[in-house]
């Protein structure tokens, strides 16, 4: 969620401009989907709803986004609109409260794995799992918007360091330095989230 909603755009949302709040609804449903997929154990219909009574909360609230306070990234507001309304989905299922309950300890172990990033190697025995390739959409979704869109433009679109630096209108070093940052978190995400395996596997 890396696209700026600054004080000019929410000026103009909350007047009811139809094309900031076209350009906010375009842009906010992809991350939504990916962010929620997991949290909601994978259902597509769960997840659909979530993602739309997100943006139409987040329509309803936007007095209360302050843009100063986060730099234009409106990305951490919407995620916390997100989990109210996956709380509120999985409050309908007998399962859901386990699941959201797991997710929100993750949601603890990943702010420390944040903080840190100097995480261990992953080792092998994560990578000969079954269940790596969930492993790594899961944790894809919950690295921070400019680790992900880096990896993402490096590792699956195949971008060079300098194609990407043009398009980011940042400096090759820069990009080098985004990359070397995003690969720790990763790192540090994959091992969080392989480490409650068992737990996160039985409850998805």
């Amino acid at each position: 969620m890396g696209t700026a909603f600054d004080a000019v755009w929410r000026a103009r949302a909350l007047r009811g401009d139809e094309a900031a709040v076209a350009r906010f609804t375009a842009w906010a449903l992809v991350p939504l989907y990916r962010f929620c997929f997991y949290r909601v154990g994978r259902q597509r219909e769960l997840c659909e709803e979530v993602v739309q009574e997100t943006v139409l909360r987040a329509l309803r609230d936007l007095e209360r986004y302050d843009p100063a306070r986060s730099q234009g990234d409106i990305g951490p507001w919407l995620r916390g609109l997100a989990r109210n309304e996956v709380r509120r989905v999985l409050a309908r299922e007998r399962p859901g409260a386990r699941l959201d309950a797991a997710w929100e300890r993750l949601d603890e172990e990943l702010l420390a794995v944040y903080a840190r990033l100097e995480s261990s190697p992953l080792g092998d025995d994560h990578l000969e799992r079954e269940e790596t390739r969930d492993l790594v959409n899961a944790t894809m979704a919950q690295l921070p918007d400019q680790h992900r869109e880096a990896l993402e433009a490096k590792y699956v679109r195949g971008l060079s360091v300098r194609a990407i630096a043009a398009a980011l209108g940042l400096t090759e070093k820069a990009v080098e330095s985004r990359l070397t940052r995003a690969r720790e978190a990763f790192r540090a995400t994959f091992v969080a989230l392989s480490g409650d395996l068992d737990t996160w596997q039985e409850l998805t």
